[in-house]
């Protein structure tokens, strides 16, 4: 599960660089147009992703607190996640918290051992049931989630016409079994 799992954190941080360099190439305007999704723009979906990895891996941290694992964890407290509409600037910034916090979710992965995997992380989403889930299903929610929200952005690139492709796993992320 684990090989599998660091391919999935490699090929999230190969799409989240190449969905910022295709949105870098629009204007700060066209990034912060309302398109009518949840989270308005295609700036403020892709800061939706940061957010979330940055809050799942900061969820493991107690899980994980007596983990060698844990200590990719750090990187995270110079991670800063916008909350507002990004200008210019803050826009170049996101690009560099995006390689942080996809670096510490590979460097955390690579360091889980199967006993983490089974690490119980307490949750108040579920209504108390089930109370907690394991490291290893808040990594797969995570995967999942930068898959779901990119694939949001995918579709209002589509509707722009502007090229786009990075739902595709790439041979090089073939787990080494």
């Amino acid at each position: 599960m684990k090989e599998l799992f660091i391919s999935f954190a490699k090929y999230n941080k190969e799409a989240d660089k190449t969905v910022y360099a295709i949105l870098d190439g629009l204007s700060n305007d066209e990034r912060e147009k309302d398109r009518g999704s949840y989270y308005k723009s295609l700036s403020g979906l892709f800061v939706h992703c940061l957010g979330g990895t940055v809050f799942i891996l900061g969820l493991l941290k107690e899980a994980l607190k007596n983990s060698p694992a844990r200590e990719a964890l750090t990187v995270l407290e110079s991670v800063t996640v916008p909350q507002k509409s990004l200008d210019a600037e803050q826009w170049k910034a996101l690009g560099a918290a995006f390689e942080k916090a996809d670096d510490a979710c590979i460097d955390l992965v690579s360091a889980l051992r199967e006993e983490d995997l089974k690490a119980q992380v307490t949750l108040s989403w579920y209504k108390g049931n089930p109370p907690s889930v394991p490291v290893a299903f808040l990594i797969q929610g995570l995967i999942t989630h930068g898959i779901h929200h990119r694939g949001q952005i995918s579709q209002i690139l589509d509707s722009l016409k502007i090229k786009n492709d990075y739902s595709g796993l790439s041979p090089a992320f073939i787990p080494k079994l």
